[in-house]
């Protein structure tokens, strides 16, 4: 069986992803900041049959967990790292926001990474596939700081992608936008209301939302490792935008 990891679980294309990945037949491993509480961890093990909640939260601890449970390295790793976007002028950003946002985004893929890559390479096989973001290709107002720290990580895969290549490592972007998602793209603003359609129809080539089944489709096949010449692309997910 094909082990998989799942940051943010239950955010941006965690759903979608984990649903497709336990329906591929893979063991599925999660880690959000929900699951500290047993709580949250029951309730999304009763959601997603099959997957397995982690309590860890830091990568350090994530990857000790994940030895004792799994025993070894995970097949491969979806990177699906997240934090809430703060539409502002760049004059009244504050640096906090900034830093948080790359702590989050950035600098937690990058450590887990850098924690996992050993084993990989002395099993000549990996798969990584980081969700990042569209928003690079075309900055909107407002949203400096997303959009500046989501093309950072998107060059630290690519850069990743072309050291590990020799090793048998396969390291893809995933890179949406209009994507639904309770954090990003709720559905009561977006889907429910007939405005909020609207505006995203008007923008959208596709006339929609991106849903959860299509970009765990997506992501389930870079994961899958079946077509592991396929490294150092990034994949738009964006309905045709911009």
């Amino acid at each position: 069986m094909r082990t998989v990891l799942v940051t943010h679980a239950t955010q941006y294309t965690g759903p979608g992803a984990v649903s497709a990945l336990i329906a591929a037949g893979c063991g599925v491993f999660c880690h959000d900041a929900s699951f500290v509480t047993a709580a949250a961890r029951v309730a999304f093990a009763a959601e997603y049959p099959g997957a397995t909640c982690l309590q860890a939260q830091d990568p350090a601890a994530l990857i000790a967990e994940l030895d004792a449970v799994v025993g070894g390295s995970v097949d491969a790793v979806v990177s699906n790292d997240v934090y809430p976007i703060t539409q502002a002028p760049i004059e009244t950003i504050a640096v906090g926001d900034l830093r948080a946002t790359f702590e989050a985004v950035l600098v937690f893929p990058f450590q887990l990474t850098q924690m996992l890559l050993p084993a990989m390479k002395a099993r000549g096989a990996g798969c990584f596939v980081f969700v990042t973001s569209a928003r690079p290709l075309r900055p909107e107002p407002g949203f400096a700081v997303p959009t500046s720290v989501r093309a950072g990580t998107t060059a630290f895969a690519q850069a990743l992608s072309k050291e590990v290549a020799e090793f048998g490592i396969q390291v893809n972007i995933v890179a949406p936008n209009y994507l639904y998602s309770e954090l990003y793209y709720p559905r009561a603003r977006f889907i429910d209301d007939a405005d909020g359609r609207a505006a995203i129809a008007g923008i959208v080539p596709a006339g929609r939302l991106g849903t959860q089944q299509e970009v765990g489709e997506l992501i389930s096949f870079l994961a899958s490792g079946r077509s592991p010449f396929l490294t150092g692309q990034v994949l738009y997910f964006t309905g045709g935008w911009p």
